[in-house]
């Protein structure tokens, strides 16, 4: 077991700010608590479990198992260091300046774990939120390593590359992950050095979406959702989503646009587009609820 208190050079919301990392109330990576969390992380040096609470402005962190010391230098980059503010104003916007002035601890994490936030994202592709999370929860559980310490039960750490290669196809049938996202998956296992590698290059960015996107089945989309997370990148757009166009229109505007829409409403803030997207997430804002929803199928049916 190790244990560090760290003192971050600006303020941090540490619920708030790791939130985007969570899977849904049931995901086996990550619990909450009033002001902490738990997490389990697959470090390069092997699981670990990192328990972090806010008390006030200072955050105490204890992780165990082997990659303890790996979690333990990797806090002050999840709880936001490095995420550079500097040049972004929305004062101009009276919703998005309230959004900030209500969380002013709000920072974009960085994970340094391309693979594991990548599979998410896959995991997402086209379909709902309440199927992409009952394939997370799923193929966690039936592969996750148990987390080390006392981490609630239940709680896994992220498989291995060479667990998710050999992931059979009747497994990915039960988890409800049809043959193309399966395929994706084991793809990007298949070459998880060099996706880890792009973390040399910074957080995000044009090259960076251009390696991701180099494995086959892995497009725009799927790219800056795992640029914001794993990354950091501030300006990640996730083009291509559902309900994102609608919400930021419906937020910005007033009515709903498509991803043309949403990247001019959005291009005042180049540089700081997600951060943007993180305000209006993190505002309460709901858009209207009405027109088509997207249906939820079960592929462990065919």
């Amino acid at each position: 077991m190790l244990r560090t208190t760290y003192s971050p050079p600006h303020a941090v919301d540490l619920v708030r700010t790791l939130r985007p990392l969570g899977r849904g109330k049931f995901d086996p990576t990550m619990q909450w608590e009033p002001g902490a969390v738990w997490r389990t992380i697959p470090t390069p040096e092997g699981p670990a479990t990192l328990h972090l609470r806010q008390r006030g402005a200072e955050i105490d962190a204890t992780a165990w198992g082997d990659g303890e010391r790996w979690a333990i230098a990797q806090v002050p980059e999840l709880c936001g260091l490095g995420d550079d503010e500097e040049g972004f104003d929305v004062s101009a916007n009276p919703f998005l300046q309230g959004s900030r002035d209500r969380n002013p601890g709000l920072r974009i994490p960085r994970t340094g774990l391309v693979l594991e936030m990548l599979i998410a994202a896959i995991l997402e592709q086209k379909v709902t939120g309440l199927e992409a999370r009952r394939a997370w929860v799923y193929l966690l559980k039936k592969y996750g390593v148990p987390a080390p310490g006392p981490a609630p039960a239940g709680m896994k750490v992220f498989p291995a590359a060479s667990v998710w290669r050999m992931i059979p196809s009747w497994e990915w049938h039960r988890a409800g992950v049809g043959p193309d996202r399966s395929k994706t998956a084991v793809t990007a296992a298949s070459v998880a050095p060099g996706l880890e590698r792009t973390m040399q290059l910074g957080r995000g960015g044009a090259e960076v979406e251009k390696r991701l996107r180099s494995v086959q089945g892995v497009g725009i989309w799927t790219a800056n959702e795992t640029m914001v997370r794993a990354h950091g990148d501030p300006d990640a757009v996730s083009v291509g989503d559902y309900h994102l166009p609608a919400l930021v229109g419906w937020a910005l505007v007033g009515e709903p646009v498509d991803d043309d829409g949403m990247l001019e409403l959005l291009a005042p803030w180049a540089g700081h587009r997600a951060r943007v997207m993180r305000l209006i997430e993190t505002s309460g804002f709901a858009k209207p609820r009405f027109g088509a929803r997207m249906t939820v199928q079960d592929h462990r049916k065919h």
